[in-house]
Formats: structure tokens, sequence, C-alpha cells
């Protein structure tokens, strides 16, 4: 069964392609009555107000025919930003090096969140590395990546 977010993505993608961005992300937020759609697009030449504002007229539209959100919500189109959330396992082999945080839908090791240095990708797993051990975790495992930029003179420690 597909989740909420890959069918919205499945509906989504080829129209937002068609305007020339790529989809890099969506996040699906139903909190009771409150729903949110965050949409995430990117493109090489950057991502600017007026491109978000193009994105969601359009999205909207598509929103409308097809009616794939019961009850109201609020709709928001952006870039990705520096601190980045990664959604697909092609997305992160661009971040190794990096520092990310993740967080599991179930305990791995007997913790949820893993804070340290993006080794790579091994087949379907993600490998970081928290001090001195490195995790293999399952892609499909992920509720939660982020890209956290380096800033200038900044020292990081790992944690758990």
């Amino acid at each position: 069964m597909a989740t909420k977010e890959q069918e919205l993505q499945q509906l989504l993608a080829p129209s937002i392609e068609a305007l020339g961005f790529e989809l890099w992300g969506i996040e699906y937020l139903s909190q009771g009555r409150h729903t949110v759609l965050r949409i995430y697009i990117e493109s090489e030449q950057g991502i600017s107000v007026d491109n978000c504002a193009d994105v969601s007229h359009h999205v909207s539209g598509v929103l409308d025919v097809e009616d794939p959100i019961t009850g109201e919500y609020t709709l928001e189109v952006s870039s990705p930003g520096v601190d980045r959330l990664l959604f697909k396992l092609d997305q992160y082999p661009a971040y190794v090096g990096e520092w990310i945080e993740l967080r599991l839908r179930r305990p791995f090791d007997g913790r949820r969140k893993f804070k340290g240095t993006l080794k790579g990708i091994e087949g379907e797993d993600v490998v970081v590395q928290v001090d001195d051990h490195e995790y293999l975790l399952p892609h499909g495992a992920i509720e939660k990546a982020r890209i956290q930029p380096r800033l200038a003179g900044g020292n990081r420690t790992s944690e758990a």
C-alpha cells in the first residue's frame, strides 16, 4: 500500500517536472483537522519565490481536479534549503561527508535518532558514522533525514 506522500508524488511529479523543476520531496502532515502539504522543489538554477508561487498555483489546480486530500489543507511550496531533508535513496550520495541527522520509524540498536557523518550508501542501507561506530540503517526504516550545513569555525560532536 502506498503512503499518502507516495500517492501525491506520483500525482504531482509529472506536472512539476513539466514546469522545469525537480520534485525533491513531499511532507504530508495531518494533525486532526489541520493538514499541511509541503512540497519541496529543486532546480540547477536555484529556486525563487516566483518559482514557488508558480508551482503552488499549478499544483493547486491539479489537487482541485484530482481531490486526493479530504477536507481543508494548507499547501506550502519551497526549496529544500541548506539544511535539506533527504527523501529518496539516490539523494544521499551527493552529501557523503556531510553531517546528517536521522530519525527512524522504530528503534534500531536501542535508539531512533542518529547524528553523525554520512559515509555513503550500501545497497538499500544508509551508512552513518556516529563517533567511532558505523551504522548501516535501512533506507525504508528512515522516517526523516536532514543534512546539517557546516558553519565556518563550528565544531561538531557526534551524539545519539
